[in-house]
């Protein structure tokens, strides 16, 4: 059926539509409410509930907390109790590790001020938090398409039309989607978002950025004996099992319940096309120093995320007609801290101060310069400015080297100079794999369903669930490329980078056939970033799809 002969869309009018309700989306829609309550305000969030696609560590940094919410510590719901009590950093090696002493590094890195926890939790605590306020927050929409008015503004967004089969036509159930309209449109979809990609390149926000750079981030949940656990560690490695030229670590944290977060980050610029993050990260659960505090444990939670690491010098200019990136979207990661909370709800804030000071001027759909202008000198930008060179020396020097020389760069920062200036990324993650004749398949160890896993197994924890007859959200534009290169050229590395089984190439009598299994998606959107041809485009499914994370 084309475009013209669907039933027209339901609208309604807000004075701003933000999409995703993670921290920055979250922030934002409370900020806004904070400074107007007579503002009408709506949140479309694509999972069917509040926190079910948030995956963090996480070690959140509460300055954007303190700003938003400055009695949080009283409030006993905040699912935030476990304050650092203990932070180390260790070099592993495969039978071993050192410690890396704490005087060294540099003092941006100490974590005693944070607290550990889950925030998706955090998400579903702000949640009603925003709906008390008056904040309209509509679970299970997915934001499918951004809409301009007849100057090229935006306007607001589109949510999914339900009820489509897998061969385009429509079901019983089929429902068309609804247009949510405002003054101002805030895009928080977190990293690599379908639609703040969209506008990159509508607007041409990236002309004068470095290429994004990002990593893939898989974490665990687990209930371990109490006689190991550790309230309020916190726990970072770098070294084994990934070689010096595949930047990446591993973190550990202990907090309510007995309860441990275990997780490692693989950057996405490796070139080994062999490698698979996630055989990475169940391979790290067997060194000998860290086997031990799972041995007896029981496996809770699995998920998996990209990440912004490109820092710095790699967001785009945020405003455009008709709205703004915030969050992740923009890519306020602090790659060498693993942190992007308060950059997030900082974003989220910082944007929401400048629209409402638009609207209150009697402005709408037109660019917020104001906030563009003004990230760089907040308190996000100083905190990103000190560790623009972090990763760009890592992926030039190796991760001995590069550690070395971004931890010295980092404690010249602090005293308000740098001897490197700005580094350049050299370019972006899907033009980092070497053919897969320059390198041997990788023998990853078998799990043995203890301590480590398969996918499969992996992605049951994640609660993941697909309407398994609607069309694949995964789209491929070439699928005659993705078997000369991809396949031929490259080995197959969707096989091994996707963290859940979507990608297979099963053989066949007339030849290797390219099988998306799109059920399996956890939304970690490693495939749009990481496609050697940039040949495989992220799009949402249908609202309330993907995985349904409890406390990630």
């Amino acid at each position: 059926m084309s475009a013209e002969d669907l039933p027209p869309r339901e609208s309604m009018e807000f004075d701003v539509v933000i999409v995703g309700a993670g921290p920055s989306g979250l922030s934002a829609a409370i900020r806004l409410k904070q400074l107007n309550p007579e503002l009408s305000i709506v949140v479309v969030e694509k999972g069917s509930e509040v926190g079910a696609h948030i995956l963090s560590g996480a070690v959140i940094d509460p300055a954007g907390l303190d700003k938003l919410v400055p009695d949080w510590r009283d409030d006993a719901d905040c699912p935030l109790k476990t304050q650092v009590k203990q932070d180390r950093f260790y070099w592993t090696t495969s039978q071993g590790w050192f410690r890396l002493p704490n005087f060294i590094m540099p003092p941006l890195m100490n974590n005693h001020h944070c607290y550990i926890g889950s925030l998706g939790n955090v998400c579903r605590w702000l949640a009603p938090k925003a709906e008390a306020l008056g904040v309209e927050i509509y679970p299970g929409f997915a934001a499918a398409e951004v809409l301009y008015d007849d100057k090229g503004a935006v306007r607001g967004i589109a949510t999914g039309d339900m009820g489509i089969a897998r061969d385009g036509s429509h079901k019983d159930s089929y429902t068309r989607g609804m247009e949510l309209l405002g003054k101002y449109t805030l895009f928080a979809e977190g990293a690599r978002g379908s639609l703040s990609k969209q506008l990159i390149a509508k607007f041409n926000l990236d002309a004068n950025s470095e290429p994004p750079k990002f990593g893939i981030g898989l974490k665990e949940v687990w209930q371990v004996d109490p006689a190991k656990h550790k309230k309020g560690w916190v726990q970072h490695t770098l070294g084994w099992p990934l070689n010096d030229k595949t930047g990446g670590g591993s973190f550990l944290y202990h907090y309510d319940d007995n309860r441990v977060a275990v997780g490692f980050v693989v950057h996405l610029n490796y070139n080994d096309p062999y490698l698979s993050p996630f055989d990475e990260f169940q391979r790290f659960k067997t060194h000998p120093e860290v086997r031990e505090l799972f041995e007896g444990g029981k496996r809770l939670a699995y998920g998996a995320r990209a990440i912004t690491e490109g820092g710095y010098q790699s967001v785009p200019r945020l405003s455009f007609p008709g709205g703004a990136l915030i969050g992740c979207a923009a890519g306020f990661v602090n790659v060498p801290r693993i942190k992007g909370v308060h950059n997030a709800m900082g974003s989220g804030m910082l944007a929401a101060e400048h629209v409402a000071a638009a609207l209150g001027a009697g402005r709408a759909n037109d660019e917020l310069v104001e906030y563009e202008n003004a990230w760089r000198s907040s308190a996000i930008g100083k905190d990103l400015f000190k560790v623009r060179n972090a990763k760009p020396l890592l992926s030039k020097f190796g991760n001995l080297l590069g550690t070395v020389l971004s931890g010295f760069d980092m404690w010249c920062n602090t005293l308000g100079f740098s001897l490197f200036g700005t580094q350049s990324h050299a370019k972006p993650d899907r033009k980092t794999l070497d053919p897969s004749k320059q390198h041997q398949p990788i023998a990853y160890p078998k799990p043995d369903g203890k301590i480590s896993f398969d996918k499969l197994s992996s992605v049951f924890l994640s609660n993941t669930n697909h309407e398994e007859d609607q069309p694949v959200h995964l789209k491929v534009a070439d699928l005659n490329l993705q078997k000369t290169s991809e396949h031929d050229v490259f080995a197959g590395p969707s096989n091994r980078y996707c963290p859940a089984g979507v990608y297979e190439w099963v053989e066949e009598s007339s030849g290797p056939r390219f099988q998306i299994n799109a059920q399996n998606c956890v939304h970690c959107k490693t495939c749009d970033v990481k496609d050697p041809n940039g040949n495989i485009t992220w799009v949402p499914p249908e609202g309330g799809g993907g995985p349904n994370y409890e406390a990630m």
